[in-house]
C-alpha cells in the first residue's frame, strides 16, 4: 500500500504530464484532445488541492 506522500508524488508528477500535453494539444490546435486531457487535469488538480498542495506555482494551464 503507498504512502501518502508516494501517491502525492505520483499525481504531481501526472499533473506535470498532463499540462505539457495540453499545452501540445492547444498549440496542434487538437481540441478534442485538449479537452479530454482537461477532464484529467481537473481531476488531479482537485486531488492535489484536497493533499494540500499548493499549485500556485506549478499549474502552468491556470484554468
Amino acid at each position: 500500500m503507498p504512502s501518502g506522500i508516494e501517491v502525492t508524488k505520483q499525481a504531481l508528477d501526472d499533473f506535470r504530464k498532463i499540462q505539457e500535453y495540453m499545452l501540445l494539444a492547444k498549440k496542434e490546435n487538437a481540441s478534442e484532445t485538449y479537452a479530454k486531457l482537461k477532464d484529467e487535469y481537473l481531476t488531479i488538480k482537485a486531488l492535489l488541492n484536497v493533499s494540500g498542495v499548493n499549485l500556485s506555482e506549478l499549474d502552468k494551464i491556470k484554468e
